[in-house]
């Protein structure tokens, strides 16, 4: 009886060991994050460096804008999830509710596999394939741009949305359906009227959780976007979101300098931004979860 509380007080520990050091590495990463961008503020002004439209850091003094950086990123977000959110959220309802387990099977693994794709591979085919034929379909003077951008990062997020959203509608009692069936509503009622209604909260966090995902990539963006720090007018625009900036200048900004010190503020922001969006999915969860229990 000593000897199993001694084990279970051991595995007790280490996993609280295991959990602090997770906190602590990132801790030290945000800590580290604000003492590299936090200098920047004492000579450039908040105001200035957040709706700023000049980013030129190499002048003499650098301009250090970054608000056609934040609409870029926060563009291409918004595009990209018009784009996987209803592709993401059907198809978990097709795969859970209509598709037959032998389609499931085949169809799952491909989505999942799609999720395992490396990021530089699908902004390689976004450079090498859909850049040419957006250019020439819709004359644009580069395929490089903010749609293009859009419709890799759509294709990425799909994945994500589509396995939060299939585990929210997973959870939904089956009991629900049935009492639906029982009263005469069809299948295709069930699903629209019941399931998705009562899964609402869980997809809520699948779409959060693949817009999160959209505005912190770094790769594709970097390739497919064009990298024109400028305000876009519209979907051909090239534009350059924040992660690219980082990515592309911080092997040429000299160490400590001005420039160093923005490039870290850009991540600040970045970081504040991806904050909101994962709280913002946590507390859609927690709806879920107390919705969840309620209705037990």
């Amino acid at each position: 009886m000593r000897s199993t509380a001694m084990r279970e007080n051991l595995v007790r520990h280490t996993l609280a060991v295991l959990a602090g050091s997770s906190l602590l590495a990132l801790g030290g990463i945000v800590l580290f994050l604000f003492m590299e961008g936090v200098p920047l503020f004492s000579e450039y002004s908040f105001i200035d460096f957040l709706f700023g439209k000049l980013w030129y850091p190499t002048e003499e003094p650098g301009l250090f804008g970054i608000f056609p950086l934040l609409a870029a990123s926060l563009a291409v977000t918004l595009c990209s999830s018009l784009l996987a959110v209803p592709l993401g959220v059907l198809t978990a309802v097709y795969l859970t509710e209509i598709a037959h387990p032998a389609v499931r099977r085949v169809v799952k693994p491909f989505v999942e596999l799609l999720a395992a794709l490396p990021s530089v591979v699908l902004g390689f085919l976004g450079m090498v394939v859909l850049a040419p034929f957006l250019q020439d379909a819709l004359g644009a003077a580069s395929g490089l741009n903010l749609l293009n951008a859009s419709l890799v990062l759509a294709l990425m997020s799909v994945p994500t949305i589509c396995s939060v959203s299939e585990d929210a509608l997973y959870s939904v009692p089956r009991d629900l359906r049935e009492a639906s069936l029982a009263l005469g509503a069809t299948r295709w009622q069930t699903t629209v009227r019941v399931v998705v209604p009562a899964a609402l909260s869980g997809i809520g966090t699948a779409v959060m959780l693949g817009m999160s995902r959209a505005i912190g990539e770094t790769m594709v963006v970097l390739m497919v976007a064009g990298g024109a720090a400028i305000l876009p007018t519209s979907l051909l625009d090239p534009v350059r979101p924040m992660p690219a900036s980082i990515a592309a200048e911080m092997a040429e900004a000299p160490f400590r300098s001005e420039h160093y010190h923005a490039l870290f503020a850009i991540g600040i922001v970045l970081f504040f931004l991806t904050l909101a969006f994962n709280v913002l999915a946590g507390h859609i969860a927690e709806k879920h979860r107390q919705a969840g229990t309620s209705s037990l």
